[in-house]
């Protein structure tokens, strides 16, 4: 009964609000913001890899704009890069990655649009930084109830279904590979995962840009060599998935029984999971970059899209596809049973076992920075509804841990289903809120390009400042009741 009704929830997600609501918003921005991924993405690669030469060090209780990145890549590189796609090409076919493409070339304007209000809108708690969607709508649309709404939404989708994907994936791929059992491998990622998430946003930042490069570079360089040994596929590969995006009965002879529909829905929602675009995740990391101005973080966000989907997913695409671990000539109902394992395959397929197991190396990385990922975007979300004490975020640490073996337990078509769910309702109050404040993107973005102009780049981070506020206003008044006591 409860399988039904998530199908049912996911049919009207992603075949009907999420399509229309993802793409639209990001069609939206790209045009509002004059195309920011021809113009911006480049030049902030640029002086982002000047940052890291450079070594930038920032104050306690923030991240270089680098260290954010690396922490919204480490989310967003994840199962969803690997397994994902393989699920979505299985069930939608080759031209599922074209979809993929198209969300995430817009899901640029969109991740753009997140990061600069995270920045605007974050708050200082405690010493540290805090921000992500639902800080910029209860501050810029002074929505209490959906700010809340959100929070909850996140805390269940990353913190807890989230984390339970990542953990089915690296103890399906680890057992599949090493012939470890699933209890061993459950029981080394849970201490691995506590180890880190007792460092704080200090450990797991420097986790992440420590981690983030070498694995995603390495996965690339593995999928390059795999298509190198098939090259004599790679022109059909291509052609299939621009014929397979809007003619899916065309490929296997009509053997996949797919629709167009279906091509395009598991195309965007494997895409979403994968760059995560709009879902209001990867905002959280970017809202405590220690940035001059919010659209300069925006700027680094756009990357973390082109690294996630134009790279690593489509090297994932190409390594299922030329290595004929895809096989086309069989229904898609039939293909999405063996789809958890089908990137696994293809690596086999070129490396023997070595590359079963390289691949399964790569997924366990992957998978283990979500998690941590993502553990820190849902931290976020429990000290806005709930506190910020030690007691709160050790206990909220214990129920991640806890969905973390529950994940290994489950059925891994049922879990990516339940993912898409959470996922899914999480992203509508976000796109609600980017709708409403694109007003206050674009200005954001022409504020920036006036300040270049005048060689002075600044922002007055007005919620961050409102902590400092309060201190000088009590400070002022113990004073004032101090000097009236002594007359």
């Amino acid at each position: 009964m409860f399988k039904e009704l998530v199908g049912f929830v996911n049919t009207i997600l992603w075949d009907y609000v999420l399509i229309f609501g993802l793409i639209g918003v990001g069609v939206f921005m790209t045009v509002r913001l004059r195309f920011p991924q021809f113009t911006r993405l480049f030049p902030a690669l640029k002086k982002m890899i000047q940052g890291i030469m450079n070594k930038e060090e920032v104050e306690e209780g923030k991240m270089t704009p680098f260290q954010a990145l690396s922490t919204a890549v480490a989310a967003q590189v994840g199962t969803g890069n690997i397994v994902g796609v393989a699920t979505a090409i299985a069930a939608g076919g080759p031209g599922a990655a074209f979809w993929m493409l198209i969300s995430a070339f817009f899901g640029m304007a969109t991740i753009f649009s997140e990061s600069v209000l995270a920045q605007k809108y974050r708050e200082t708690k405690d010493g540290e930084l805090v921000g992500g969607p639902a800080y910029y709508i209860k501050n810029g649309l002074k929505s209490k109830g959906l700010a809340t709404f959100f929070s909850i939404t996140c805390i269940i989708a990353l913190g807890v279904v989230g984390i339970m994907v990542q953990s089915n994936s690296v103890a399906g791929s680890v057992s599949s590979a090493f012939g470890v059992p699933v209890i061993a491998v459950t029981i080394g990622l849970a201490i691995v995962v506590a180890l880190i998430l007792m460092g704080g946003m200090g450990r797991i930042a420097s986790f992440a840009e420590t981690v983030v490069p070498i694995m995603a570079g390495a996965y690339i360089l593995g999928s390059l060599v795999i298509i190198f040994m098939n090259l004599g596929n790679f022109v059909p590969a291509v052609k299939s998935i621009f014929i397979g995006a809007f003619s899916p009965g065309a490929i296997g002879g009509g053997v996949l029984g797919i629709t167009v529909q279906q091509t395009i829905r598991f195309g965007l929602a494997r895409g979403l999971f994968s760059n995560e675009a709009g879902m209001g995740s990867t905002p959280h990391s970017h809202a405590v970059a220690d940035a001059k101005h919010p659209a300069e973080q925006g700027f680094t966000a756009m990357i973390g899209v082109f690294i996630s989907t134009f790279l690593i997913c489509l090297s994932t695409v190409m390594v299922n596809l030329a290595s004929g671990a895809y096989n086309g000539n069989i229904p898609a109902a039939q293909m999405v049973e063996g789809a958890t394992i089908m990137t696994q395959n293809g690596f086999a397929a070129g490396f023997g076992t070595f590359g079963g197991m390289f691949l399964s190396i790569c997924l366990s990385f992957f998978s283990l920075t979500t998690i941590v990922g993502w553990y820190f975007f849902a931290e976020s979300n429990v000290k806005n509804i709930l506190s910020t004490n030690s007691i709160t975020i050790n206990a909220f640490k214990g129920i991640v841990l806890t969905a973390l073996v529950i994940g290994t337990l489950i059925d891994p078509t049922f879990v990516w289903e339940l993912a898409d769910m959470s996922m899914g309702i999480m992203a509508v109050p976000n796109i609600i809120a980017l709708v409403l404040l694109s007003k206050e993107v674009k200005f954001i973005l022409d504020d920036y390009d006036s300040k270049v102009l005048r060689g002075n780049i600044h922002w007055e981070y007005e919620y961050q400042n409102l902590e400092e506020k309060k201190d000088k206003k009590k400070s002022v008044l113990r004073k004032g009741l101090s000097t009236t006591i002594l007359k």
